[in-house]
């Protein structure tokens, strides 16, 4: 049976050493896959101090902000090597980053993400939001036939070599969402975010409960 092997919680920790280790461990990944060994799967949770970061292909133009003005904030920012536009990372956010190999799952890439969003919308349907897959568009949604209201609670962003990956998911669960508004989210200038918190009209989440959640339906979706 193959399945997720190993699960590792950073709590908070800066984006740049979460990339570097990250980074080492997908390359590791890759060598053992290249030797023709089998990689560990193993999915990484933790939150970020406030970061933006930009994908390969994103647009500069969808940072709303001055570089200057996200020092005086302390807001980092960084251009990267995931898929994707823009988006922002914070405390109270989840952010999950699965260190996969897909043959061993036999999916690809395209049934990786829809993998990924379904993961997120059982976790908010546990929680009594409906939530949704947009056209054209990664992440997980809110009221997307509504463009008035449409609004995104994840987002999804992932690179891929040989089909083993590296960054993932991000999920707002007590976000400060005023934080989205230094960027287009995703390069999205019509929808607004939001987050379980504010789904639910609470004071706060249990971010461990989340957590939990994510693991178990992350293994349930990922067990061969």
């Amino acid at each position: 049976m193959q399945t997720i092997e190993e699960i590792i919680d950073w709590g908070l920790i800066p984006y740049s050493e979460a990339w570097d280790r990250q980074t080492k461990l997908f390359n590791e990944a890759l060598e053992r896959k290249q030797k023709g060994e089998k990689p560990v799967q193993k999915l990484i949770l933790c939150e970020h101090p406030h970061v933006i970061t930009l994908g390969k292909r994103g647009d500069e133009h969808n940072l709303l902000s001055s570089r200057e003005f996200l020092q005086q904030k302390d807001v980092d920012f960084f251009h990267i090597d995931r898929g994707g536009d823009i988006t922002y990372h914070g405390p109270g956010q989840l952010v999950v980053y699965p260190i996969f190999d897909l043959d061993a799952f036999g999916m690809g890439l395209k049934t990786y993400i829809h993998a990924i969003e379904e993961v997120v919308i059982r976790l908010l349907s546990n929680h009594g939001i409906k939530s949704e897959r947009k056209d054209r568009a990664t992440g997980v949604w809110l009221d997307v036939s509504d463009m008035r209201m449409a609004r995104k609670m994840c987002a999804i962003g992932v690179r891929s070599s040989r089909f083993v990956t590296m960054h993932g998911l991000a999920l707002n669960v007590n976000t400060d969402l005023k934080y989205f508004t230094l960027i287009n989210p995703c390069g999205f200038t019509e929808s607004g975010v939001t987050s379980i918190r504010k789904e639910l009209n609470v004071d706060h989440v249990d971010m461990e409960t989340i957590k939990q959640e994510m693991i178990s339906l992350f293994k349930e979706m990922f067990t061969k």
